[in-house]
């Protein structure tokens, strides 16, 4: 059977039972009585089994069927979930979710499960599961693997000019301080860069128990030099160094290889050799979809040009062509713009499983809640959120979450809360990123960003709760008193940072100490035209996103009242402040109102609400966002322009920052 052809389909599955699999398995770690949820995971176990046999992927099925022998002991009560039996089924998952990437790739889908496969066997057979053995860990032969913190770092420091080395160090068999004999290695090496990683971690390292260990290295120093250096730390017995390559880029290297070994293969027997998956859907490049959208940006332009023309000749048969070819336009403009969109679940997916294991490796016991992961982003933001969310999540894990046992002392609850939140608010999607922790402390903040010189004292004394909170988004900057594997490099919130604002986006952080922090991320849709409310403020027109607008009002001016120096109305009961366009962006008086009628269009962000006042309601028009470009970015509350039927030029509101 040729089973080139259903490649494809078995990739698809296989994603799809996986993704089942792990959410399955972290329900079953807090509901382990649970049967209905191990004939869950069984069953897509047993289903990727099958088509894996099927498919002729013997590691795959191997593997998936020693899953399956401990699955079936759990739901006939023969064998308890404990916490080894899951952290041995999670990376049993793993290493079948790399098979199935290596598969889609053009490789065989190969990988030495065999320590897994006796992990498993082990719990089979009621014994206690046991860690791979030191031999089978990193060794000098080994790429250390880094994780995507890490990756993000090293690519940013290649940008700016250093090279990545992995050293192999190892101390002689006489040394008695081998904890001062690394610690010295160390710090001889970060005489000429940034370590990123060491394997065992510096925990181990400082306890003196290892006479091997592996580092890697950003430097612009020669590799040469950096070995020298470690030579001269007595009671070293070598030192070896080399570039290093990421696990990545190694499978990349291996796959060009066996691609090269094919072209010089006979004809006959390239076509029976493995190909790599070609999908059978067509893949249009972003680029392109953009300059559709911008040539439909001018059709839209255009529509509204006609609209105006056609209505001013009241000719009916122009009325009727333009009226049909405007219907057929939406319908093209939704689809147009559904193509971009997919849900933040693909990246939201990942995190449950990152938290559990970083949540076990600090022994922090904390609950991931995920809110609103069906909430739609355009791809190519969606395509990198998923970084700064990481460092969010090992930040607020590592800093904010206390240990069981200071929750306990601060009277709080001993397992903590981590929740991510999506949901639109006008033409910009919020990410938000909420844990119960220490919050942060102004104190310790300020004492480091005096010790770094961001600031002075002076300085210090006028800013805000507000504003020292963002002083942790300065580069370099770290309140850590250690550094680990996860954090103290005052790497991190920086690149979260840069990398919103790349995204025409904005980062705020909200704290209280002792009760918490709240990271908002505020990104645009993306949405390059927009269904707009037009307002008129001294003849100068305004257009206010539809997304955004609650209700429009016609008030008398006397039942707008004034509480604790804000103008507020009363609307539907509810107390709500009113905000004036003409006092925002300082607009002169052009004539005087005869009538004591107020124009108010109701905006929400979030639960908030706030009234604009206006001078008057124009009427719903379709328009094109175009960016302010740079010598205009960042104006307050407004988050671009379009050009009207008629060529006059409007500004578009961001209603999110004139919600008080």
């Amino acid at each position: 059977m040729d089973t080139n052809d259903y490649i494809e389909i078995f990739l698809d599955e296989s994603n799809e039972h996986l993704q089942a699999v792990n959410d399955q398995l972290l329900k079953l770690e807090k509901q382990s009585d649970d049967l209905s949820i191990v004939n869950e995971i069984f069953r897509s176990a047993h289903t990727l089994k099958g088509m894996a046999a099927t498919m002729g992927y013997e590691d795959i099925a191997s593997l998936t069927h020693n899953m399956e022998n401990v699955l079936d002991k759990i739901r006939n009560s023969s064998l308890h979930v404990t916490t080894e039996v899951i952290d041995v089924t999670f990376a049993a998952v793993e290493a079948l979710e790399e098979m199935v990437e290596s598969i889609a790739g053009g490789n065989e889908g190969k990988k030495d499960v065999r320590d897994l496969i006796a992990r498993l066997e082990a719990i089979e057979n009621g014994k206690q599961p046991e860690e791979a053995p030191v031999a089978a860990k990193a060794t000098t032969q080994e790429t250390l693997e880094l994780d995507e913190y890490q990756l993000t770092v090293l690519d940013q420091a290649k940008e700016q000019g250093f090279e990545a080395y992995q050293m192999e160090v190892a101390l002689d068999e006489g040394c008695i301080l081998k904890a001062a004999r690394a610690y010295m290695v160390v710090e001889a090496v970060e005489q000429h860069g940034e370590i990123i990683k060491t394997s065992p971690p510096v925990e181990e390292l400082e306890a003196g128990e290892v006479d091997r260990f592996s580092l890697i290295v950003l430097t612009k120093s020669p590799a040469a030099e950096v070995k020298q250096s470690v030579h001269n730390v007595s009671e070293v017995e070598s030192a070896e160094i080399s570039p290093y390559v990421t696990v990545k880029e190694e499978a990349v290297k291996a796959t060009e290889e066996i691609a090269a070994t094919k072209e010089e293969a006979p004809a006959e027997a390239k076509q029976e050799s493995h190909k790599a998956v070609t999908s059978k859907t067509i893949r249009v490049n972003l680029e392109r979809i953009d300059d559709l959208m911008n040539l439909f940006e001018e059709v839209v332009i255009d529509r509204s040009r006609l609209e105006d023309l056609a209505s001013e000749i009241k000719n009916e048969a122009l009325q009727d062509t333009v009226e049909h070819m405007s219907r057929v336009s939406e319908d093209m403009q939704s689809l147009i713009l559904t193509m971009r969109m997919v849900p933040v679940e693909q990246v939201f997916n990942r995190f449950p499983r990152m938290v559990r294991g970083l949540a076990k490796d600090l022994n922090k016991n904390l609950e991931l809640e995920i809110i609103g992961a069906d909430t739609e982003l355009d791809r190519t933001v969606i395509d990198e959120i998923g970084d700064p969310l990481v460092h969010l999540i090992r930040n607020s894990i590592d800093h904010g979450i206390e240990s069981p046992e200071q929750r306990k002392k601060a009277g709080k609850a001993e397992k903590g809360s981590l929740i991510l939140r999506a949901f639109h608010s006008g033409n910009h999607v919020f990410i938000e990123m909420e844990d119960d922790g220490a919050g942060i402390n102004r104190e310790k903040v300020a004492t480091k960003a005096i010790e770094n010189g961001v600031l002075t004292e002076a300085q210090l004394e006028k800013l805000t709760d507000q504003e020292v909170n963002e002083l942790i988004l300065a580069s370099g900057f770290s309140t850590a008193e250690t550094v680990s594997d996860i954090s103290g490099r005052g790497v991190g919130l920086d690149v979260v940072k840069n990398k919103i604002e790349s995204l025409g986006g904005k980062l705020s952080i909200e704290s209280t100490q002792g009760k918490g922090s709240k990271f908002s991320i505020q990104l645009p849709l993306t949405l390059s035209i927009l269904s707009t409310l037009l307002v008129d403020v001294s003849k100068e027109i305004y257009a206010i996103p539809l997304s955004s607008i609650i209700e429009t009002l016609m008030i008398d001016e006397k039942e707008i009242m004034d509480a604790h120096g804000q103008r507020v109305i009363d609307f539907r009961g509810n107390i709500i402040p009113i905000v004036s366009l003409r006092k925002v962006f300082n607009i002169e008086v052009t004539e005087t109102k005869n009538s004591t009628e107020q124009a108010i269009v109701v905006v929400k962000k979030g639960n908030k609400l706030t009234g604009i006042l206006v001078d008057s309601f124009i009427g719903q028009k379709e328009v094109v966002l175009k960016a302010l470009g740079a010598y205009l970015k960042d104006v307050f509350a407004i988050s671009g322009a379009t050009i009207l039927g008629d060529g006059r030029v409007a500004l578009i509101l961001d209603p999110n920052a004139l919600v008080k």
